[in-house]
């Protein structure tokens, strides 16, 4: 009975997941594929794919590493010149997401609702990015379900101080271009 039981929780859960979007980071140092929660995110998800489709993150670079702590990218090309965003999107930091290792949030400024292109990856358990105690917290929209190897290795690049920017990989990791699925896993 609880085998048969276990059998229609992994199988509902396939199907939940099924219909969440993967969209494919190939960056020059390989693929990083990430599952979106529409469901939770809805408004974040949809300016994330926006910008995916559009081939806006084509040529962009991570552009800041913090070891055990984030990768960033979406925002800036191999130059470190800033991309033109379109309007930013309210926060949906209070979706009962928490920014658990390998899960992906927006990047914004000190105002909560200022995001537009810029993601990050969370390279460790950062919990204090989360929406408690008054703070507004970030976003999370998606995990990485593909590639973790890959953001690791980004992440231990060694970096340096560009101008105004702290935490730019020396070496520069360059997003190739992005694929949407809109059908997740089905396993």
């Amino acid at each position: 009975m609880r085998t048969a039981l276990f059998a229609v929780l992994l199988f509902v859960s396939a199907i939940a997941n099924a219909q969440n979007p993967l969209v494919t980071l190939h960056t020059t140092k390989g693929d990083i594929v990430i599952e979106l929660y529409p469901d939770k995110a809805p408004i974040t998800v949809d300016n994330f794919l926006s910008y995916a489709k559009s081939g806006f993150f084509d040529g962009t670079i991570f552009h800041r590493s913090i070891r055990r702590f984030v990768i960033q990218g979406g925002g800036f090309t191999k130059d470190l010149e800033e991309k033109p965003t379109r309007d930013p999107i309210k926060n949906e930091a209070d979706n009962g997401l928490t920014n658990d290792r390998w899960t992906v949030s927006m990047a914004r400024t000190s105002d909560p609702d200022s995001a537009t292109s810029q993601f990050f990856i969370n390279t460790g358990l950062n919990l204090s990015l989360d929406r408690r105690g008054g703070k507004d917290g970030y976003a999370v929209f998606g995990k990485v379900t593909e590639g973790r190897e890959v953001v690791r290795e980004i992440n231990n690049l060694p970096t340096h101080t560009v101008g105004f920017m702290r935490d730019v990989p020396k070496e520069r990791v360059v997003v190739e271009r992005v694929t949407v699925s809109e059908a997740g896993p089905t396993s």
